[in-house]
């Protein structure tokens, strides 16, 4: 299949290098590599003037196109016309060789597809499963890992996710895609982590990416994957394996991070569930009063503890302002 790379960047020259090092050395090359910079700086262009990859294509946006869902769709809009796939991956990610040689044959084993996600492979330890009903392992399909302190609180109130991974529950605050093993399987969600996907290019001539997320545009992959899961099958690939590295740079500060997983979570919720019951709203809110109340516990019990509080009171702040002013979608 003819298919094209965007990534996305903002003031990470390195890592995006690291990226492309990797992306170099795959057994199967995109067609098109598109950089999407919205960088303030101009190392990221030296540092790609320095150092030479095919198919290449380097765009620097203005301050109109600045942020992580405009640069997305301004990237969107340079695809070629015979591209069949396009993916997405962020610039501080590194490729497993065979990563895109799985992730494209998965659409020829699910032709039904509209997105296949990649699987990142260092941000959970599991092992096969060798427990049973032990409170301190969440288990799947065979596998285990540590359950956090904050799955085993939620359980406690009756608060747990009632949906498998990568769905979302009627209450939202489901088990991300990070809670499937590496099992080798395919598996099929209806969320995405935007920094890890792929999707059929036709989709975009109807699907855009919500202007809502501005800047950073924390959720916005679930948002788009959610509204795409409604006309057709997405699914996780356990096999294309990546490694994903947070580089600090280029994130929002904690306030406005905190703001933003209260705000921006109810966003993605009530895009799946538009009329949620009175049940579900209150389950909704009492985690988000739960997950404030933990992350609040963290400045004593964590190291970090200025970014605890400010995260804290961003999402605090972010919790109150849905009273008077809830989001609205774009």
């Amino acid at each position: 299949m003819n298919f094209s790379l965007i990534i996305c960047t903002y003031m990470r020259p390195q890592p995006l290098l690291k990226l492309l090092q990797s992306v170099k050395e795959q057994t199967l090359y995109p067609n098109a590599i598109l950089i999407i910079d919205g960088s303030t700086d101009n190392k990221t262009e030296t540092i790609l003037n320095e150092n030479s990859f095919k198919n290449l294509q380097y765009f620097k946006v203005d301050k109109e196109n600045r942020g992580l869902t405009k640069q997305r769709n301004f990237g969107i809009s340079k695809v070629d016309e015979f591209s069949e796939i396009t993916c997405f991956l962020d610039d501080d990610t590194v490729l497993d060789s065979k990563y895109f040689e799985t992730l494209i044959a998965t659409y020829a084993l699910y032709p039904k597809a509209l997105a296949v996600g990649g699987y990142i492979t260092n941000e959970a330890q599991w092992q096969k499963q060798s427990t049973e009903n032990d409170e301190h392992f969440f288990y799947y399909d065979g596998w285990q890992r540590e359950e956090s302190s904050r799955f085993r609180l939620r359980k406690t109130f009756g608060l747990q996710p009632d949906t498998e991974p990568g769905f979302l529950p009627n209450f939202s605050h489901g088990r991300s895609i990070g809670f499937l093993p590496p099992s080798g399987k395919v598996y099929e969600v209806e969320q995405l982590m935007g920094g890890v996907s792929s999707y059929k290019s036709s989709v975009f001539k109807t699907f855009k990416f919500s202007t809502y997320f501005e800047g950073y545009g924390l959720y916005e992959d679930a948002d788009f994957s959610i509204r795409l899961a409604k006309i057709g099958k997405l699914y996780i690939n356990t096999n294309a394996q990546l490694c994903h590295y947070h580089d600090g740079s280029g994130r929002p500060n904690q306030y406005n991070y905190g703001k933003m997983v209260l705000r921006n979570g109810w966003y993605v919720w009530r895009v799946k569930y538009p009329n949620p019951s009175f049940k579900a709203r209150f389950k909704w809110h009492s985690t988000a009063f739960l997950l404030t109340s933990i992350r609040f516990a963290n400045v004593i019990t964590t190291k970090s503890r200025k970014e605890a509080l400010t995260e804290s009171i961003g999402r605090t702040i972010g919790w109150f302002s849905l009273i008077f002013n809830k989001p609205k979608a774009r």
